[in-house]
């Protein structure tokens, strides 16, 4: 499958920009419904990720960069050649997340209260984009004879990328249909979230051929441990907190 959906003279809009803003655009219209039900402004959206988005694209870069650093740094112009691939979705959540805290804070609104509002949405969104892995030929598992295998780079093999979607759609379906519904404090769907990402994700990613590495360990799968720890301690801080209350 040709990776350019469209060509104009020079320029080329790939399949996987046009599936990672169809995503963006539903999980916008969604925050905005939300926020509107629950009475809040919904322009504080577009507020929140005019900063989280840039962070997050810078994130997502660094992120990978810095797992192949040596290479980067005797080609440095290749740091900002971003089209030529190279983004890890964990530096977006962290870095994007940072920025959008920042934004909160500064502006003195619930930081919490909206990452709850957003949360859906980033499932969403990452449950769509994940296509793009597919469009690219990348982001694959290892071979395998199993029914459903995708024949990619010269082999049938596991379809991470359709796993991950499939997970990330229906964690934004039990987010919004089911646990949206029992919230009983601000932070609570954010955590769900992180935790029920990180779950799937470590999963996947130990059947995953291209993962970045920190010695012997999958980068991703750490970065999933923690934040499975941490949104449980913090589930069941709070969790304890309205009990008391």
């Amino acid at each position: 499958m040709d990776k350019v959906a469209i060509r104009i003279g020079p320029f080329a809009i790939h399949w996987y920009a046009i599936l990672i803003n169809i995503g963006i655009i539903l999980a916008l219209i969604f925050a905005w419904r939300e926020s509107k039900r629950q009475r809040l402004n919904p322009d504080t959206i577009f507020d929140i990720l005019l900063v989280a988005m840039p962070a997050g694209i810078i994130g997502a870069r660094l992120y990978y960069v810095a797992f192949d650093l040596q290479h980067y740094l005797s080609y440095p112009l290749e740091i900002i050649r971003v089209w030529h691939g190279g983004l890890a979705i964990h530096g977006a959540l962290i870095f994007g997340g940072l920025g959008a805290w920042l934004y909160c804070r500064r502006k003195k609104i619930n930081f919490l209260q909206w990452a709850d509002i957003l949360a859906p949405g980033i499932a969403l969104a990452q449950g769509i984009g994940r296509w793009g892995n597919f469009v690219n030929q990348e982001a694959y598992g290892y071979i395998t004879d199993v029914p459903w295998a995708f024949y990619i780079n010269g082999a049938y093999r596991h379809p991470t990328f359709l796993y991950e979607s499939l997970w990330d759609l229906a964690l934004a379906f039990i987010l919004v249909y089911v646990l949206r519904k029992k919230k009983k404090y601000h932070g609570q769907i954010i955590a769900l979230y992180a935790l029920g990402y990180s779950a799937g994700r470590f999963w996947i990613e130990g059947l995953r051929t291209d993962s970045l590495m920190i010695g012997p360990i999958r980068a991703a799968q750490l970065v999933s441990i923690i934040a499975i720890v941490v949104s449980l301690a913090y589930m069941l801080y709070k969790s304890r907190q309205h009990q008391n209350s």
